[in-house]
């Protein structure tokens, strides 16, 4: 997770492209958002969108609004698996400024149907359709 994170970060900086906030996907993405976070000192913020666990979608506004302000954002979840979470924000917040909002995810699947910005590890589920199990996910 910490060397996903790490890989995402200095890709981010390689393109010299560093958001004012990150902002962390319940559920998945929250944990690695706040190492984020912590690693670059970077602020962060928190979106509900859980498709999968019952269709919950939270608008934030202000979220949307900055995007289209202009302002730098990364939205960082710790997987792009069908890409739905990721269109759902991309056309909640009618991103039209694509520079300025970026996605990232620690695994992508590649036949997702959204493409990420960043990402550190690809796997292809189509191939091998293998459930992730996340270290936070099972730690009991």
């Amino acid at each position: 997770m910490e060397k996903g994170i790490l890989e995402i970060v200095s890709s981010m900086y390689a393109d010299n492209w560093r958001p004012e906030y990150i902002v962390g996907v319940t559920r998945g993405g929250l944990i690695p958002a706040v190492k984020m976070s912590h690693y670059t000192g970077i602020k962060m913020h928190t979106l509900d969108v859980r498709l999968r666990d019952g269709n919950t979608q939270e608008h934030n506004a202000w979220m949307s609004d900055d995007a289209s302000a202009g302002k730098k954002i990364l939205v960082l979840d710790d997987i792009n698996d069908t890409g739905e979470t990721f269109q759902w924000i991309h056309n909640d917040w009618n991103v039209t400024h694509e520079s300025n909002v970026k996605f990232a995810a620690i695994i992508d699947n590649v036949p997702s149907k959204f493409d990420v910005d960043y990402t550190s590890i690809e796997i292809n589920k189509a191939e091998d359709p293998a459930w992730i199990v996340f270290p936070f996910e099972e730690w009991w």
